[in-house]
């Protein structure tokens, strides 16, 4: 359909062609309303520039771009996010990641987050637990900018670093890692569908089996964990029982996975039982 100046609010609600959520998003959007604003604003008609921004609005959505792309937007544990096409669009599911980190942070510790992205883990860690010393990492110069605003606008204190995973910590050590890397196998049918198309590949894929970030972060974490503190991983929903593996393989203690809100095993940690530093 071509949307044409002079339709109500109200009306286009119901014309447009997305399901009903995205109709009001992008509404919001293009005509700068609040949800309130399409209630209150219901009968207003609009004008020939703001029929232009929805018909472009939507041929985007149409052709498949994701929503908190065309928007600039996103919502993750309470907290508005600004994305990019440099970062992944935040999602719910990583909200098991940042309570797990909550819960097992203790008070004044230090938190990493590997591979912080728009930097959601690390600023929603740091927003709710105002006494820790969050720092978040990230290889990629075009997600670190983002993530440094979504820091400032949610007025959360994190430091940043750009680093290949541990390359650039020169022996910290922290009271909890996290991380959501890259775990999506090489040739995944899932990178070609959907929002997937449209985000940053390098952050979707190891470009390998989809373990080795995982098997890389493991690894190296021990080095830069306080004795107990906790490694927490997300993964695919199939990689569960081969991260726990991976951990007790190295020596973590207290290995286990926790569900997701759709019941899939979506993260899985354990505590580092190595030695005080010398």
């Amino acid at each position: 359909m071509t949307i044409s100046s002079g339709a109500t609010v109200q009306a286009l609600q119901a014309a447009l062609p997305l399901d009903p959520l995205e109709n009001r998003i992008l509404l919001c959007h293009a005509l700068n309303l609040t949800r309130v604003g399409l209630i209150t604003q219901s009968e207003r008609a609009i004008t020939p520039d703001e029929a232009a921004a929805l018909n472009a609005l939507v041929a985007r959505r149409q052709h498949g771009e994701p929503i908190a792309y065309i928007v600039g937007r996103r919502e993750f544990f309470g907290l508005d996010f600004a994305v990019t096409d440099a970062v992944l669009i935040p999602r719910p599911d990583t909200e098991l990641l940042v309570e797990l980190a909550i819960d097992r942070l203790p008070q004044q510790g230090r938190a990493l987050d590997m591979g912080t992205g728009s930097g959601a883990i690390a600023v929603a860690l740091a927003h709710t637990r105002p006494d820790a010393h969050v720092t978040a990492l990230d290889v990629s110069d075009a997600a670190l900018p983002v993530a440094r605003a979504n820091a400032a606008s949610n007025g959360a204190a994190v430091r940043f670093i750009q680093s290949d995973w541990f390359a650039a910590l020169h022996g910290e050590r922290f009271d909890l890692i996290a991380s959501n890397p890259p775990y999506i196998a090489s040739g995944d049918a899932h990178l070609a569908q959907g929002d997937l198309r449209f985000e940053p590949a390098g952050a979707l894929t190891d470009h390998a089996d989809g373990l080795s970030a995982l098997r890389t972060i493991i690894a190296g974490a021990a080095h830069h964990l306080n004795p107990a503190a906790w490694l927490l991983l997300e993964h695919g929903y199939d990689q569960a029982a081969a991260v726990r593996a991976l951990l007790l393989d190295a020596g973590y203690e207290n290995v286990q996975s926790w569900h997701d809100l759709s019941g899939i095993e979506r993260v899985s940690g354990g505590a580092c039982i190595l030695k005080e530093p010398t």
